[in-house]
């Protein structure tokens, strides 16, 4: 998540639990409060990380390591300043920490359910780096999506 939300880019929805989890499922986790800056990346480190032109993520204040795999193994992608969370079985790319940003970054994919208005993206990060043929994520005004 390599980019700060500022106030006016934030959703404010009801406090609810998420579950979560990876491809293998031993990595599980519990989400609670409501989703923040819900965005897609499309800086380097997310596409190789992810092996996709994309990833796409949501920060929330709450995140509990519910699974016999305990916490991701973390990668820092920029030592000091951000890491990324892996299962180590299968590789799922679940979580980052970015030491300017108060919540856990959680890849939505990893969700059981991501069909939450919350979760549509209301931001795109790195619009100079991402692939020219898929269509960019329109800047949204919060107030007019929810």
């Amino acid at each position: 998540m390599n980019a700060t939300p500022t106030a006016d880019a934030q959703r404010s929805e009801p406090a609810e639990v998420r579950t979560g989890g990876c491809l293998c499922s031993r990595i599980r986790f519990t989400t609670e409060g409501p989703a923040t800056f819900p965005h897609t990346c499309a800086c380097r480190h997310c596409q190789k990380l992810g092996g996709t032109p994309v990833m796409w993520w949501v920060g929330f204040a709450t995140v509990t390591w519910t699974g016999e795999g305990g916490e991701p193994t973390w990668f820092e992608t920029f030592p000091g300043e951000a890491k990324r969370g892996f299962c180590p079985t299968c590789g799922s790319r679940v979580a980052a920490i970015d030491s300017d940003i108060p919540e856990i970054g959680i890849n939505v994919t990893a969700l059981d359910d991501t069909s939450g208005e919350d979760l549509v993206p209301i931001h795109a990060s790195f619009h100079d780096n991402a692939v020219h043929w898929l269509p960019s994520v329109a800047q949204t005004d919060p107030s007019a999506t929810g």
